[in-house]
């Protein structure tokens, strides 16, 4: 009989679980925006009320998680955790309330997760993919190559560009051009680290909540529905006609667009700069949105 696993994901904005059983078939998926790295790019430290967001939303997790039977499950916390100097004080509480051990995934194996997740369900590979998970807190590059994964973390998360570059929405033009450059100065580290990055020309994969409402944007998809989302394909003209609009509304005219999503609009413009620069590293004129990731592949990890 298929055990009923369980991934939950704290994250730099949002908090997700997914819960499946060992042969692949899903029975839950949730996720509340918590913005759990609020300030820590400023002060080095999460937040208390962060923090209780976060356990709040394990709370509830946790009872899904005993409704649908869950036997074994990860916990994983990735940027915002990795750079806290209160981190630990969050594992323990975490782990507290959710039953699960909360763990710390390195960069190194968030982005392996993020790739396994993410390309599961893609089928066999005709050349080269990048996958590419635009976090709150980091970005994650994972570039299958012949001789082997090159992957890298970068501190490019759509909320710490955010809080690092821009005073409010709109951004004014001296603060856009400071988060191109200090997007343009990590992409130039993943580049190093990164032999085949700028010159296999792959076909771009993006996760996480960034690409999501992108899609949602560009598609006009009041409503999420993960159908309409998943494997979906944003031109990179697409991209940057919401980045040019996005630079010049304020918080409550970007609410007012068809798809976006509540707790992102803030932030969105970050993430969609890491894209940008994203794409231009590689010479790629589209990405493909895909909903399967870290999640899945730390499900795929407990089988």
């Amino acid at each position: 009989m298929a055990e009923v696993l369980a991934a939950l994901d704290c994250g730099t904005n949002s908090t997700r679980l997914l819960i499946a059983k060992s042969d692949g078939t899903v029975l839950h998926r949730a996720m509340t925006i918590t913005r759990l790295g609020q300030g820590v790019d400023a002060t080095g430290a999460l937040d208390p009320e962060a923090i209780g967001r976060v356990l709040a939303a394990l709370e509830e997790f946790r009872t899904a998680m005993d409704h649908h039977g869950v036997v074994r499950g990860r916990l994983a916390a990735t940027s915002a955790v990795r750079d806290a100097s209160n981190g630990n004080v969050f594992l323990e509480r975490a782990t507290e309330v959710s039953g699960v051990r909360a763990e710390v995934l390195a960069g190194s194996e968030e982005a392996a997760l993020s790739y396994l997740g993410a390309t599961a369900s893609l089928g066999p590979a005709t050349g080269p993919r990048l996958v590419v998970d635009v976090g709150g807190g980091s970005a994650e590059l994972v570039l299958d190559t012949l001789e082997g994964l090159e992957s890298i973390s970068l501190q490019l998360g759509c909320v710490r560009i955010t809080e690092r570059c821009f005073t409010g929405p709109p951004p004014t033009s001296a603060e856009l051009d400071h988060a191109r450059a200090v997007i343009g100065a990590e992409l130039d580290r993943a580049r190093a680290a990164m032999p085949h990055l700028a010159t296999s020309r792959p076909v771009v994969v993006g996760l996480a909540g960034t690409v999501a409402t992108l899609v949602q944007l560009d598609r006009g998809i009041e409503h999420y529905e993960r159908t309409a989302v998943h494997h979906q394909v944003v031109t990179a003209e697409a991209l940057q006609r919401w980045i040019d609009q996005l630079s010049h509304e304020d918080l409550e005219t970007r609410m007012g667009h068809a798809g976006m999503v509540p707790g992102r609009a803030d932030v969105l413009l970050g993430g969609l700069l890491v894209l940008e620069a994203v794409l231009a590293t590689c010479a790629a004129g589209s990405l493909l949105s895909s909903e399967d990731d870290i999640l899945d592949g730390l499900i795929a990890s407990l089988r």
